[in-house]
């Protein structure tokens, strides 16, 4: 692979060297990395809203951020004085969250590592907040995925996901073998299966309603605390209803994630 060497007086030739880029970072001479961003000023107009939500003072405070892409997140948390574990699988993303991180001054507050989000199962530590951002639909196996992550939220939980339109929540008792009907209400918790492409990407595979998304976040032992914008959702861990992957259904979990295998059950 060609090494790339970047000068960090010239932020606009490092950024054209690490173009494409994903994350509109403003950077501390003035320059974006991504100003004309289809969706906007992105990601700051999503953490506009998921901002005032979190303290902001977060001194001594453990975070980890799935799928970092360049970074942004973590940045701004670290402002807030949290110790941030960043993780992406993309090594071009790494490479830019990196330099970034040397841009703001943060190197030192920030781990980046280049890891898939699976292999978090046998990890044994907790973080006072996870970021789960932009994440979940891109995942062949969502609910494994948000068990994963479910048992190392220590405090706080920031979810984010493409939605199927609609708020409707109908009641999810059993409905029986011959409830078919039930299922098709609005409000079931349901996902869309994506089996070739959504929006030109191959790894957009699932995508959920609203009753959808809280029913996996109770089954995955969380309760929501508040909806800070669309798409949204601040959770905590709920002691009183834990997820099945940690109780009753915990040795599926333990073979799914090859745990089992390990002895790390």
């Amino acid at each position: 692979m060609k090494t790339t060497i970047f000068n960090a007086n010239d932020s606009p030739g490092t950024i054209a060297a690490l173009a494409p880029w994903f994350h509109n970072l403003h950077l501390p001479d003035g320059s974006q990395t991504a100003p004309d961003h289809p969706l906007g000023d992105f990601p700051r107009c999503k953490w506009a809203q998921i901002a005032p939500g979190l303290p902001a003072d977060l001194t001594g405070w453990e975070v980890l951020d799935l799928g970092c892409t360049a970074g942004f997140y973590s940045f701004e948390l670290a402002r807030r004085g949290a110790r941030v574990t960043a993780i992406d699988r993309n090594p071009h993303y790494l490479a830019q969250a990196r330099w970034a991180a040397a841009q703001y001054g943060l190197e030192d507050r920030i781990d980046f590592q280049q890891r898939q989000l699976y292999s978090l199962a046998d990890c044994r530590k907790s973080y006072d907040l996870v970021l789960f951002l932009g994440v979940f639909y891109h995942l062949r196996y969502p609910l494994l995925g948000l068990d994963i992550v479910s048992r190392l939220v220590r405090r706080l939980l920031v979810f984010q996901t493409l939605m199927l339109p609609g708020e409707e929540v109908c009641a999810t008792d059993d409905p029986g073998i011959f409830g078919g009907e039930l299922l098709s209400d609005p409000g079931w918790p349901k996902m869309a299966f994506i089996e070739k492409r959504l929006a030109d990407d191959p790894t957009n595979w699932w995508i959920p309603n609203h009753a959808g998304v809280e029913a996996m976040l109770r089954s995955s032992g969380l309760r929501v605390i508040q909806r800070p914008g669309p798409e949204i959702y601040l959770c905590q861990p709920d002691p009183e209803n834990l997820s099945c992957a940690v109780t009753w259904n915990r040795e599926e979990f333990e073979a799914a994630t090859g745990n089992e295998a390990r002895g790390k059950g």
